[in-house]
């Protein structure tokens, strides 16, 4: 296989295809079939725990094979990173720098500041793990020093376009990367706190359980709606840019990903090769239509794929459904389908007769003996009929499948049932024969120019599309031709058999103006030359700077400032979802009060409940009762005497996307006390009001906290929910501990996400402008596999979190933490009552003032709570210590 083409114009950038590689054989696939880059962990910090990744041993050679090819090796380091791995981290990245790697890709806010403090010039690419979805976010990632951003897979193209705008205004351009192929996380990445809340595996470290793949029923008012088959209301289909990739490359971005570190070799290879043709089909005509593409840029790419064959290559190499994802915009009706949660494949028909053995089929795919499939009954999360087709035979529109002898039970399977292709040992053996050689398959144009007199020598300049150069002499000098001249023809013969090499000849300039002629032999060790000094170029590591002299401990915030906590009593904050809860928090007296509401325009009462109670307690100082009267009586109206009066802050959405600033301007205008940042974007928009950082800027170790307190006016920041006890004391330890609050008790919000399941499953519309608006008007939970409820609530931007039904409390470690110096605690409603919450804020009361223990809070709450309250993620010391 040959890769088309010459360098493209400056104003159409051809975009790099970057392929997955969870292990060797993957490695060999994206390389034999056409990717520019690929993508791999080691066996520490990153995304996919559960690949069989590379050591950091691997990293000389497999570099050394990548570049000698003419790809890029980016190793991620996409995961939060805890306070007492910097020091791991900090060698591991010295590897990975000294192995000459060509980027890393990175989630963590701290490690990004730890590689430009190591290396000043060793690229950043930010991962789509840090939610960046608009043009602040790319501004944040070029402050960390990002060279490149990796967009979050909800970005349509038409918000790819604004932000490439928007970014180019601002004079903060960065390359753009997309993923344009694979499975897709129904959460926002990094946002996904699911496998943290139900099982104590983070998917901010690499753990994700995929939950999302699981089913649910979906329960309306307490009643669970009739969805028939459709079980599966988080799993979406998988992405396949296949079809937008025109619009894609003209809209700029720099790089296509394809999904799949967890995948085999053979869909690495399959993949990678439809979207090589397919993108390079894209170039040449788009090239065509601005007539820049030159006689030597004609397609050589061998074994052509038609687009029907695209597609079933596509859905045979894995597929759960392939859709457009959301490049086209939201369409809650297509992405999630709900039928099932796994791979199926192509599809065959249904099942419409059962007779003598065979089973009757009208196709509409091919199918031949060999193949493996399975009878979808509706039910995929129980055992399903399948195996091997022995024998096809087809009357008119009919065909009729024969089994092997006792291969199926075909009394399970029944007329309906839908037949699905998940195998095709030809296709497969094909795949793996593209890796499978020692020799290159994927073959990368040089272009050669050629001079020479007679008398003189000839010289071959070879130049690669990375911007090698060689030039090659030959041994002998030129002489007249009396037969066979050197004309472009003969030339291009010899210097073009570059079989069982890295390259194919591009073009060849030939600038011989006389009769001249060279012996063959001669033109053959001229061409092996080039082969061999062109690798040579290539496979030489990059040398970045790397200074020996620093260390992340040059980050960590000064000593001296870490005991710098006044001897304040706890304060316990209240986070509430609704009014009726704040005025059950505002009589429990409590003096900081945060609203997060599904529609922001209630934020402006919210504040006047707020200022009512202030005046109310002005009048009310002079009588007050004792404070501990006071946390005793839950239902008690005033605040102590020497408490500030109260204050409320309200926050804006998790996510920001071009575009909807008018939701923040709308935030804004209820000129609440403070406001609770969730984003990039609301760190700009808000930066002259007083803020705290909220949860989602995944603040999990000092060097990113220091980074936050550092650059912006932030009164407090919430420690990362990814955190168990013993990380957070470290945490603690390592910066002022009165730089943070911890959420002691709350309702894990698991799900955070575009698609909107009260649209999907509750309307037959496609987005906000024809759903009906379900969400304002019926109270909804998904029950999961086994029993328990979980809350669903939709924001402002239609965008949907989905609660864990069950309350966690880390209150057996608070006093632990008082004596760390923390004196911010705060607790979160989603759909308590007012008396829930009344009773709960006493507790927490009480607990604050030592007047009960932690276990007995637990006990207690438990008792009171229908669904009952776990102890959390923060008590999970062993699984991520």
């Amino acid at each position: 296989m040959k890769s088309d083409v010459s360098p493209s114009p400056l104003s159409l950038q051809r975009p790099e295809l970057l392929a997955p590689a969870g292990n060797w054989d993957c490695a060999k696939a994206a390389v034999e079939n056409g990717a520019d880059a690929i993508y791999f962990g080691l066996d520490r910090f990153n995304a996919r725990m559960r690949a069989e990744n590379f050591t950091e041993a691997d990293l000389p050679q497999l570099m050394t094979f990548l570049h000698r090819r003419g790809v890029k090796g980016y190793v991620t380091v996409n995961t939060l990173i805890f306070p007492k791995e910097l020091a791991e981290a900090q060698q591991y990245l010295r590897t990975i720098i000294a192995a000459g790697v060509d980027a890393v890709i990175v989630q963590d806010v701290g490690i990004c500041r730890l590689i430009r403090h190591l290396s000043p010039d060793f690229p950043i690419h930010a991962s789509t793990q840090m939610t960046i979805t608009s043009a602040g976010g790319v501004e944040f990632a070029k402050s960390l020093g990002c060279q490149l951003v990796v967009l979050a897979r909800e970005c349509s193209l038409t918000e790819i376009n604004k932000i490439q705008q928007q970014i180019a205004l601002q004079e903060t351009s960065l390359p753009l990367e997309v993923f344009v192929h694979g499975a897709l996380c129904i959460a926002y990445s990094g946002q996904c706190l699911t496998s943290e809340a139900l099982g104590g595996r983070s998917a901010n470290r690499g753990e994700c359980a995929q939950a999302c793949r699981m089913p649910y029923e979906l329960m309306a008012d307490g009643q669970v709606v009739n969805l028939k088959e459709r079980k599966y209301l988080l799993s979406p289909q998988d992405l396949a840019g296949l079809d937008v990739l025109p619009d894609l490359v003209k809209s700029g971005v720099t790089c296509l990903k394809i999904e799949g570190r967890l995948k085999a070799p053979e869909y690495v290879a399959n993949v990678t090769r439809v979207y090589r043709q397919a993108l390079d089909e894209v170039m040449a005509k788009l090239e065509e239509k601005t007539g820049t593409r030159g006689r030597g840029d004609a397609e050589k790419v061998s074994q052509q794929i038609s687009p029907s064959q695209e597609h079933y290559n596509l859905e045979m190499a894995f597929s759960r459904g392939l859709y457009t994802g959301w490049f086209s915009g939201i369409n809650n009706q297509e992405l999630v389908h709900a039928r099932f949660g796994k791979k199926r494949g192509v599809y065959l028909g249904e099942v419409i007769r059962i007779h003598n053995e065979q089973v009757t089929v009208k196709l509409e795919a091919p199918v031949k003996p060999g193949d493996g499939i399975v009878f979808d009954c509706g039910h995929p999360e129980a055992k399903e009929e399948g195996g091997r087709v022995y024998a096809v035979v087809s009357k008119g529109k009919e065909t009729m499948l024969t089994f092997g002898r006792n291969d199926l039970n075909l009394r399970r399977v029944h007329i309906g049932d839908r037949i699905w292709k998940t195998s095709d040992p030809e296709l497969d053996k094909q795949l793996r024969q593209s890796f499978a050689s020692e020799n290159p398959q994927f073959q990368r144009p040089i272009y050669i120019e050629v001079y020479g007199e007679i008398g003189q020598v000839l010289i071959a300049i070879a130049r690669d599309q990375l911007g090698n150069i060689v030039q090659i002499e030959s041994g002998i000098p030129l002489v007249k031709a009396h037969t066979k001249p050197l004309n472009t023809d003969r030339l291009q013969e010899q210097f073009g058999r570059l079989g069982n090499t890295p390259f194919c000849l591009g073009t060849l300039t030939n600038h011989l103006s006389d009769t001249i002629m060279l012996p063959v032999s001669e033109l053959n060790r001229m061409r092996r030359e080039i082969v061999a000094q062109l690798e040579e170029l290539r496979s030489q590591p990059k040398r970045w700077q790397l200074h020996s002299d620093v260390s992340f401990q040059d980050l960590l915030p000064p000593s001296h400032t870490l005991r710098e906590a006044k001897a304040t009593s706890p304060s316990l904050i209240v986070l509430v979802r609704n009014l009726k809860q704040l005025q059950a928090a505002l009589k429990a007296g409590i003096e900081t009060l945060y609203c997060e509401f599904e529609d922001p325009r209630a934020y402006r009462e919210a504040v006047q409940m707020m200022r009512q109670q202030k005046q109310k307690n002005k009048a009310d100082n002079s009588s007050l009762p004792t404070p501990n009267s006071q946390l005793l009586n839950p239902n008690s109206q005033l605040p102590t005497p020497n408490s500030q009066l109260p204050t409320i802050w309200v926050a804006p959405p998790r996510i920001t996307k071009p575009g909807e600033n008018w939701i923040l301007q709308q935030i804004r205008a209820c000129e609440a006390d403070g406001y609770l940042i969730r984003n990039y974007d609301q760190l700009q928009f808000f930066a002259q009001d007083r803020c705290i950082a909220d949860f989602s800027l995944n603040v999990a170790n000092p060097l990113t906290a220091d980074y936050f307190q550092q650059h912006f006016s932030l009164e407090r920041l919430t420690a990362s929910y990814d955190l168990n006890i013993s990380q957070l004391q470290d945490l603690l330890t390592s910066c002022p501990p009165q730089w943070f609050e911890v959420t002691i008790h709350q309702h894990m919000p698991m799900f955070h996400m575009e698609h909107c399941v009260f649209c999907a499953f509750l309307s037959t519309g496609t987005d906000y402008t024809n759903c009906g608006r379900p969400c304002e008007k019926q109270e909804v939970k998904l029950r999961d596999r086994v029993g328990s409820e979980h809350v669903l609530k939709a924001d402002v931007g239609c965008r949907n979190t989905v609660f864990n039904g069950t309350a966690q409390t880390g209150a057996e470690y608070v006093q632990r933490l008082i004596e760390l110096g923390l004196r911010h605690f705060r607790i979160e409603f989603v759909n308590e009552t007012p008396e829930q919450v009344s009773k709960t804020i006493h507790c927490y009361s009480q607990l604050l003032q030592g007047e009960i223990t932690g276990s007995q809070l637990w006990r207690e709450l438990k008792l009171q709570n229908q669904l009952g309250v776990t102890r959390g993620p923060m008590g999970v010391s062993t699984l991520r210590s």
